[in-house]
């Protein structure tokens, strides 16, 4: 039988499996154990921004809200923090659920201080146990924000990712090189001739790679299912409905920038396939 991290780095497009030798074999289920060990508030980020269409991508916020959705199961509450457009796309999609998480909505400022401060204050209110990144845009060396054909998005993108930069337990899920989490594995990814040549340099204490991040949500997710004893996973239905609501929102998949109902040029049947191979791994095995 595969395994969890056999499934979401299937249909691998992007060479991001070459990191998969230097991550633990079990990555995902070391990461829901570090969930569980780090039990309280939780704060999700995700939004990633596609210059080509000036728009954010369909990979990150469904796999952002089965990982909350999970965590609030459990008994936690969560909080999502994203920039614009993507904060007001969660936040009508958590209203139609019925969500009432809330959405920090981080200002796209080179200001420092400003940014710092922004952070510490969602820190602040929210006093979580865990951060938790998922397709979210991390600095390379450089200091620069910058997508996966190394153009400059930093004019886009909010310096969320300072919030894994105050000593806060955390989890980093990505699938190119370039997001928050990924400067575990810097020397590798810019040794591969596949990923970016300026890797994000952010870390994580227990980092997911995965074909495409969604995929890496899932993943841990069907860790923590099994793990708890029960099925965390969203149904395959809410997950296509979720990312269909999206793309009408204004969102488009990653690599062609097109509204089309896609992540990451995979089809809703492509992805809808990956979940139900989760859910048949969970299923067989959760006792009884």
């Amino acid at each position: 039988m595969p395994t969890i991290e056999d499934i979401i780095l299937n249909h691998d497009r992007r060479g991001i499996t070459a990191l998969r030798p230097h991550l633990p074999g079990d990555f995902c289920t070391q990461a829901a154990q570090y969930l569980l060990e780090h039990p309280g508030p939780v704060i999700i980020t995700t939004g990633f921004y596609i210059i080509m269409s000036d728009a954010p991508e369909t990979d990150g916020p469904p796999g952002a809200f089965a990982i909350g959705n999970a965590i609030r199961e459990l008994g936690h509450p969560v909080a999502y923090a994203v920039d614009d457009p993507v904060a007001g796309m969660m936040s009508d999609w958590l209203t139609q659920q019925g969500d009432p998480s809330p959405v920090i909505d981080f200002a796209i400022t080179e200001d420092a201080a400003r940014n710092y401060q922004a952070a510490r204050n969602a820190v602040a209110e929210h006093e979580p146990s865990l951060v938790v990144s998922i397709e979210r845009c991390a600095p390379d060396a450089h200091g620069i924000y910058r997508n996966m054909r190394g153009i400059d998005i930093s004019d886009k993108t909010a310096r969320i990712d300072r919030l894994f930069e105050l000593g806060i337990p955390s989890i980093g899920i990505g699938d190119g090189g370039n997001e928050i989490g990924m400067g575990n594995l810097l020397d590798v990814v810019e040794a591969s001739d596949k990923l970016p040549d300026y890797p994000a340099i952010t870390t994580c204490n227990q980092l997911i790679a995965s074909s495409t991040s969604n995929w890496g949500g899932y993943g841990l997710v069907a860790a923590l299912s099994i793990a708890v004893g029960r099925n965390l996973l969203p149904d395959i239905a809410t997950d296509t409905e979720c990312i269909r609501f999206l793309v009408d929102a204004g969102a488009v998949t990653g690599v062609s920038g097109a509204h089309d109902y896609q992540v990451d040029e995979f089809t809703l049947e492509e992805n809808a396939a990956v979940l139900q191979e989760l859910h048949d791994h969970v299923s067989a095995n959760l006792p009884g």
